[in-house]
């Protein structure tokens, strides 16, 4: 075990972070004395209601009604309301700052760049928003977005979501069937879409997508045309196209007219991975959505208006949605779309410096790969502005500390963070105040009651078990599209553990009070009974020097399990018996015998779905023979075929 963290704050750092501020709101405000982030926490997740109108009162939230109560029915989790009877806008609160700090720096792999001041993303919005409304466009309607990480797509949300209108989107590297697969569950009545979009230095035409799209998707009224690549010859093959120019052909003198709406009014529609049938659509309230990433990103990340925040992401992941809620904080939103290694690995680096960035986010495999590659951008690049970095998408291993603090900055928050699409948020993440102990996620979100299960729902301290949240949060969705009886959101969510919202982490709260995500409990191996994360095999398997990605899946045998373990290696190398016997051996060494794969087999691509996920359930039911049911959710699919009908994996 760590004798010693990692990293600790300051006491300047403690003294001005806005958690500080917040703690000394809620004791003056609430006859309290709390002295620490652990009574804070305590209390927060005990008077739930108390702590969201804390929430709510600290950001200043902007209601035009006022709530009558703050949480009903708290012990009811399906039917817990929040702020009942409060009037509010989205876009509104996302947009109270007017003046000429920037709000959003777009920039790509191309070279490309725009600044945005608030005044003028207020005017932008405000047109487009004009425009909606006279097309008819009214709350709850919907409006859908197939475009790169770009400011229009930024301006196309906040326009919907003025209006009330339910926005949703993906990213133009979806194909025809994942889009509808999404869209065409929702209904959409306008499609903003871009062109095109260049990844790895090669330009995409998107156009032919969007042709099929308005033949298959017949609630499109209107398509909005983005202009991404220079003089697409395609554009003039679509019909009912108009282009974003001329739809915000409107005076810019005027006001947005914001839709005052009930807490819970529709915001977001996303969509979970839909790897094992078509995506589920999950449907986000506004307020709910607002009240978290408020706390999540003023307080947990600490984020101040003399910010500039970057997060690696496509407008297809819940981080995009995250990261432009920093709006409302009045910081400014750094937007890259394009590839993170064009022309070069060090190209996020390159933006970090020259933009000089203060909060980077990423995915653990971003900086595995950085690792793998031997970058230390510690001396390449000057990093002295940033004061954090954020990573999901995958468990960061203790090893991947290890290197961020030697080779991209010793003197910084490395916060590693767990939620998800379906509570748009995280369910653990930083604390500006604490310590960053090795391998450990360092908080439980303020308000939320996670815990840890055991397999009859025991709660369990420093051992592993089923991520659980048994109280309820104002971001929990607020149904599902096209379930109508609730049926699948019952199912989602709470059919593992009675009035318990069960996420589908394996997990572990440690003795720091942090947390150890040791991956998805639909991916959990299971030989001879005992459960093992498959993250817990990854760590050791990725930080061998000839391995650059695995993959690692259970293969039923009769009335047991074996675990079957596939490797992507170094450029030139072949899997040999000299690999397989270290790798067995250090796995062994590592962690236990049960974990010790049975079967070691080289391929040369793993599948992942659209937002860079590994799958492990895709390759799992390939290899017992069964047929994987969304292929189109997956961004490499013919990567599942060097998986088929594998030899040594046959069973007589």
């Amino acid at each position: 075990m760590n004798s010693k963290p990692m990293w600790q704050p300051s006491d300047r750092q403690i003294t001005d972070a806005n958690m500080t501020a917040f703690q000394g709101y809620v004791n003056e405000n609430y006859n309290l004395q709390l002295n620490s982030f652990d009574e804070l926490y305590a209390w927060s997740i005990s008077e739930i209601g108390l702590f969201w109108e804390a929430v709510a009162r600290f950001s200043k939230v902007i209601f035009s009604v006022q709530p009558d109560t703050v949480v009903e029915q708290p012990d009811k989790m399906e039917n817990c309301l929040w702020f009942s009877g409060a009037r509010m806008n989205f876009a509104e609160n996302l947009l109270r700052f007017r003046d000429d700090r920037i709000a959003i720096l777009g920039t790509d792999e191309r070279g490309r760049r725009v600044e945005i001041t608030y005044a003028d993303l207020y005017v932008e919005v405000a047109k487009l928003s004009r425009s909606f409304r006279e097309h008819g466009i009214t709350a709850g309607d919907t409006i859908a977005g197939y475009l790169p990480n770009i400011p229009e797509t930024v301006i196309a949300m906040l326009a919907a979501s003025s209006i009330g209108a339910i926005w949703s989107s993906t990213s133009p590297d979806f194909g025809v069937q994942g889009v509808v697969d999404r869209f065409g569950q929702i209904n959409p009545r306008i499609i903003i879409a871009s062109d095109g979009y260049s990844y790895g230095g090669k330009s995409i035409d998107t156009l032919p997508v969007i042709r099929e799209l308005t033949t298959t998707i017949s609630s499109i009224e209107v398509v909005v045309i983005v202009p991404f690549l220079s003089n697409n010859p395609n554009i003039n093959e679509l019909d009912n196209v108009i282009g974003w120019e001329e739809f915000l052909a409107v005076d810019d003198d005027i006001n947005i007219e914001f839709e005052q709406l009930p807490f819970d009014h529709p915001l977001y529609i996303m969509y979970s991975s839909g790897t094992t049938g078509l995506p589920k659509s999950i449907v986000h309230g506004a307020g709910g959505t607002l009240l978290q990433h408020l706390k999540e990103l003023a307080l947990h990340t600490d984020l101040h208006r003399e910010d500039k925040i970057f997060y690696f992401t496509t407008c297809g992941w819940m981080m995009w949605n995250w990261l432009v809620s920093s709006l409302s904080v009045g910081a400014t939103v750094v937007l890259y779309d394009g590839s993170p290694t064009y022309p070069k690995m060090d190209r996020l680096f390159d933006l970090i410096e020259s933009e000089k960035i203060t909060v980077f986010g990423t995915s653990a495999k971003f900086i595995s790969a950085l690792q793998n590659s031997g970058m230390k951008p510690i001396k390449s690049h000057d990093l002295s502005p940033l004061r954090a970095i954020l990573s999901t998408g995958s468990p960061l291993t203790p090893e991947l500390f290890d290197y961020s603090y030697e080779h991209i900055k010793a003197d910084l928050c490395l916060s590693s963070i767990s939620g998800g699409t379906d509570i748009v948020s995280c369910f653990a993440l930083g604390n500006p105040m604490g310590s960053v102990w090795r391998g450990e996620l360092q908080t439980r979100g303020l308000g939320m009651a996670v815990e840890v299960f055991d397999p009859d729902g025991n709660s369990v301290m420093g051992q592993k078990g089923e991520l659980v949240c048994t109280k309820p949060f104002p971001s929990m969705p607020i149904y599902f599209w096209n379930d109508s009886n609730g049926e699948k959101y019952h199912n989602a969510y709470f059919n593992r553990f009675d009035n318990v919202w069960y996420h589908g982490d394996f997990a572990e709260v440690t003795e720091h009070d942090g947390m150890i995500i040791h991956g998805r409990s639909d991916a959990v191996l299971n030989p001879g009974g005992v459960r093992i994360g498959t993250a817990e095999i990854y760590r050791i398997v990725e930080s061998d020097e000839d391995v650059v990605e695995s993959i690692c899946i259970g293969q039923t045998i009769g009335d047991d399990v074996r675990v079957v373990l596939f490797v992507v290696l170094t450029q030139g190398l072949s899997l040999d018996d000299d690999i397989r016997l270290r790798l067995k051996r250090d796995i062994r060494e590592k962690a236990t015998p049960r974990h010790v794969p049975a079967v070691i087999l080289q391929v040369t691509d793993i599948p992942r779905t659209i937002n860079g996920k590994i799958t492990e359930i895709a390759v799992r039911e390939i290899v017992h023979g069964e047929k994987v049911l969304n292929i189109d959710a997956l961004a490499n699919p013919q990567a599942l075929e060097q998986f088929k009908d594998l030899a040594e994996l046959k069973i007589e």
